[in-house]
C-alpha cells in the first residue's frame, strides 16, 4: 500500500521534527493516522523522510525520521514564462499540469496585452504543492512574482531561449526527438499573442522563434504544449 505523501517547507537536521497545523490537521482529523503509522514527507528540493508518526496532535503532529532518500532533479531545467490570463481557472490548470509534467519553474509574465494582473502567489503556490504531491513528485516548481515582459527579455541568461508566437514568420519547428543541452527558457504569449515589437525585441536578446504546431492555441494550452515537447527531450534526464 502507498504511504501517505506530504509537503513540509522547512524540515529540520534532527531525528524527529513537528509537523506544520495545516499537515497535523489532514493526517489526525481527515486520514484518522495513528502513532506508529508510516508516512513520505518531502521539502520539495528533491528530499523524501520515510517517517513514523509519533503523536498524532491535530494541531502539532510529531514524526520519526527512519530515513531518508534524495531524487536528482533534472540536468537542464525547463523554465516557461506564461502571460497571466483573464481566466483565473485557466491558468491554475496550466500551474497544475506543468507541475505534473516536471516543470523547473514558472514566470508570470506581464505582456503588453496581458489583460489580468491581479496573482495570488499563496494560492498559486499551493496548486503546485498538491500537483507535485499528487503526481508523486519531490521537486516542487519554483514559482516567480509576475515579471514584466521587457524584463525578462533583457535580462534572461539561458543557454536556450525560445518565443513561441502566432505570427507567420519563420519559425522553428521542434522535432519530436528534440536534443538541447542547458536550461531551456520558453515565453508564451498573452491571449491576443506578443505584439509585433515584443516579438522583435525578444529576437533582437537572441530568442529564437518557436512553433507549437499548425493550429492556434490557448495561451494555458500552449504553455503544456511546450512543457510536454522540452520534458520530452532526451537530454532530459535526471542528475
Amino acid at each position: 500500500m502507498q504511504l501517505p505523501f506530504f509537503f513540509e517547507e522547512n524540515i529540520p537536521d534532527s531525528s524527529s521534527f513537528t509537523l506544520s497545523e495545516e499537515t497535523s490537521r489532514h493526517i489526525v482529523l481527515v486520514l484518522r493516522m495513528n502513532e506508529g503509522e508510516k508516512l513520505l514527507i518531502t521539502n520539495g528540493r528533491g528530499e523524501i523522510f520515510t517517517s513514523s508518526l509519533l503523536s498524532a496532535n491535530k494541531k502539532s503532529a510529531k514524526v520519526e525520521v527512519i530515513n531518508n532518500s534524495i531524487i536528482p532533479g533534472r540536468t537542464n531545467k525547463i523554465i516557461i514564462g506564461i502571460s497571466l490570463i483573464k481566466s483565473k481557472n485557466r491558468f491554475e490548470w496550466f500551474l497544475e499540469k506543468a507541475t505534473e509534467i516536471g516543470v523547473s519553474e514558472i514566470i508570470p509574465l506581464i505582456c503588453d496585452r496581458t489583460e489580468k494582473q491581479q496573482f495570488r502567489h499563496d494560492r498559486m503556490k499551493n496548486i503546485l504543492i498538491s500537483a507535485m504531491l499528487q503526481s508523486e513528485q519531490a521537486w516542487l516548481p519554483v514559482l516567480h512574482q509576475p515579471l514584466k515582459y521587457q524584463n525578462i527579455i533583457q535580462e534572461a541568461n539561458f543557454k536556450n531561449k525560445y518565443i513561441a508566437h502566432c505570427l507567420k514568420d519563420q519559425k522553428k519547428l521542434l522535432p519530436s526527438d528534440l536534443t538541447v543541452d542547458g536550461d531551456q527558457l520558453i515565453l508564451i504569449g498573452p491571449e491576443g499573442d506578443f505584439t509585433n515589437d515584443e516579438i522583435k525585441d525578444a529576437i533582437i536578446n537572441k530568442f529564437i522563434p518557436l512553433s507549437l504546431g499548425e493550429t492556434r492555441l490557448r495561451t494555458e494550452t500552449a504553455g503544456l504544449v511546450a512543457a510536454i515537447l522540452f520534458s520530452n527531450n532526451k537530454n532530459h534526464p535526471r542528475s
